[in-house]
């Protein structure tokens, strides 16, 4: 059986080989995250569709890096046609495959020199330390309250917290939201033309603040 070779002989060829090998998949999920993203946005007949394939491929654009669009107001335009666990099970196969990719992505933009170095200022090692006193319970309360969890995900890579272990939180916190949020869905019916108000109000806070702080902080350095 061959052994693997030790790292200190692993040739500088292999290395940039491996380097591509990983660009390459990193921009593999960027295509297709933002080729679903695109069809979304662009296609009306893609956004009426009733199709479990179209809740399970939302769940990518919806979950991926800084969750592009809202994942909670397609879970209720959904769960007026599918039970709720149904409409929760889909969303969560949906949901454990963009965590991943997640993951892997963020692995690759952890080596990039300006995160390098974000990494090792005071407030980066502080918050990384207060999240290792108690890393499963306070990924599992962001991932089942409603606030931006796209945080998490980088300070999860960031403290090396093993993806196994983060996949268990997103499974056990995401699972009963998604049942509650469908089961209320359910429940309620609501009209489409709300859920679509909802849509925009999630989008809305979410990346008005963002655009606010880029605004300061360019006329700061103007």
């Amino acid at each position: 059986m061959t052994e693997l070779l030790p790292s200190d002989k692993i040739t500088p060829a292999e290395t940039k080989r491996v380097r591509l090998i990983r660009v390459l998949i990193f921009w593999l999920e960027i295509v297709f995250v933002g080729g679903l993203l695109t069809l979304w946005l662009t296609s009306k007949e893609v956004r009426q569709n009733r199709s479990l394939w179209i809740l399970f491929l939302y769940c990518f654009p919806s979950e991926f890096l800084v969750s592009f669009v809202p994942h909670e107001p397609v879970i209720l335009f959904f769960s007026k046609y599918y039970g709720p666990m149904t409409v929760a099970l889909v969303s969560m196969a949906g949901t454990m495959l963009a965590e991943t990719l997640d993951y892997s992505a963020i692995r690759f933009i952890k080596e990039l020199k300006f995160l390098a170095k974000a990494r090792q200022r005071a407030i980066a090692e502080k918050l990384i330390r207060l999240f290792w006193k108690a890393p499963f319970l306070a990924l599992w309360v962001a991932a089942f309250a409603p606030v931006p969890f796209y945080l998490f995900r980088f300070l999860v890579v960031m403290a090396d917290y093993p993806l196994g272990k983060y996949l268990i939180v997103i499974l056990t916190a995401r699972l009963p939201k998604f049942y509650l949020l469908a089961l209320l869905g359910k429940v309620l019916r609501i009209p489409d033309l709300w859920i679509a108000i909802f849509f925009a109000v999630l989008i809305l806070s979410a990346y008005l603040p963002a655009a606010r702080f880029y605004k300061k902080n360019k006329i700061k350095h103007s």
